[in-house]
């Protein structure tokens, strides 16, 4: 069991009962999955580049990702429906909690000049997404290896009903927000 699901079991859990007075603990909202998506532009013109984002992400997650394809053509960036244009892997369990406890404790305080992640990009439906600018942040990942700095879309997936409730399971879970 990860340091987090101890946590959220431990701590985070009654936390939520008492302030939203849940009626039983199946109410209380968790993670569902975390899915994170890297797009590559670059891949209409060179598929190869394709490649080294899978193997980052496989890297970064310990599952091998699903390449994405194009739903629509687009002229003028030369992209034809059906092209692969970028990798995603969808994480539940164990090696969701690893990730997440390796975002939050490793990953995101390496980022340069670091104050915090918005607490405003929640969806609407208690589902948060975090971008990054630099795969580099992890620390599997080695510079020297890295062809191309690239970044990722993050979205935590939670069974929250609203904002609120997803925002304060996720600072619970030690989510490190902006003041």
């Amino acid at each position: 069991m990860s340091v987090i699901q101890d946590k959220y079991q431990n701590v985070v859990t009654p936390e939520l009962i008492k302030a939203f007075n849940y009626s039983s603990v199946m109410e209380v909202p968790r993670i569902d999955k975390i899915v994170v998506n890297m797009g590559v532009g670059d891949a209409v013109f060179n598929p190869k580049v394709l490649d080294d984002a899978v193997a980052e992400l496989e890297l970064l997650t310990g599952q091998k990702p699903v390449t994405t394809k194009a739903k629509n053509s687009i002229s003028n960036f030369k992209l034809r429906e059906g092209m692969p244009i970028g990798a995603k892997v969808t994480l539940r369990g164990d090696r969701m909690y690893y990730f997440l406890e390796k975002l939050i404790a490793v990953a995101l305080p390496r980022v340069r000049d670091f104050r915090g992640i918005s607490a405003n990009s929640f969806d609407g439906r208690g589902n948060y997404t975090v971008g990054v600018k630099e795969q580099i942040i992890f620390p599997e990942i080695s510079l020297d290896k890295v062809k191309k700095v690239r970044g990722m879309d993050i979205v935590i997936v939670t069974t929250a009903k609203t904002d609120q409730e997803a925002r304060e399971l996720l600072r619970g879970l030690g989510m490190p927000f902006k003041k």
